[in-house]
């Protein structure tokens, strides 16, 4: 099985903002998150025996939560977002929406195409999926390679962005079917407690 993570909450998430390639740490919300998500997944896996992470701090913080040494692989960062990175969301103009919703291969400035994650999500999720028929194979990262990998678990487009929520802290399950990859749940949260 594959438990696909969202690293938990960061301030810009907090507020808002495109994070992308910004290296912020969780904020004390986002430990929480990620401290409650950890358990649940070990409440459900027969036992971890891989934890994979991209390299950014919050992806790291949130997967130290699970007890094993995490592999970085870049292929698990998440979007770069260009000029727009750590601007509200709610600032993105209206144009350059549309422009990624209708063409996978557009880029913002200094940014990169949702094509180009496509590329590297789906070629690390081939890597893991045989190793993941014999073991529970965790993986922290962020929503857009996590919506990548639910969109090839589904053997569909990235159309499916746009029309998903993916919270922080979130788990998708991805298993190993007799046909291939099968989702077996998309956005499970687990509410935390107040300290």
């Amino acid at each position: 099985m594959l438990y696909l993570v969202r690293h938990g909450r960061t301030a810009a998430n907090a507020e808002g903002r495109f994070q992308g390639r910004l290296d912020l740490p969780l904020d004390e919300v986002g430990e929480r998150q990620a401290a409650a998500m950890a358990e649940h997944v070990r409440s459900i896996s027969v036992g971890i025996d891989e934890v994979w992470c991209s390299s950014s701090l919050r992806a790291r913080q949130t997967a130290s939560y699970y007890g094993v040494e995490p592999t970085i692989d870049d292929r698990w960062l998440e979007v770069n977002f260009g000029i727009y990175e750590g601007l509200p969301v709610a600032d993105m103009p209206r144009s350059v929406w549309t422009s990624w919703r209708d063409d996978v291969d557009f880029a913002p400035e200094g940014g990169e195409s949702f094509g180009s994650v496509e590329g590297r999500v789906r070629a690390a999720c081939a890597d893991l999926f045989a190793r993941a028929e014999d073991c529970d194979i965790v993986v922290v990262s962020h929503m857009t390679p996590i919506k990548t990998a639910v969109s090839w678990a589904l053997d569909t487009t990235l159309a499916i962005f746009f029309h998903t929520q993916l919270s922080q802290a979130a788990l998708c399950r991805i298993g190993v079917g007799r046909f291939g990859p099968t989702l077996h749940s998309f956005n499970e949260t687990i509410p935390i407690r107040d300290v």
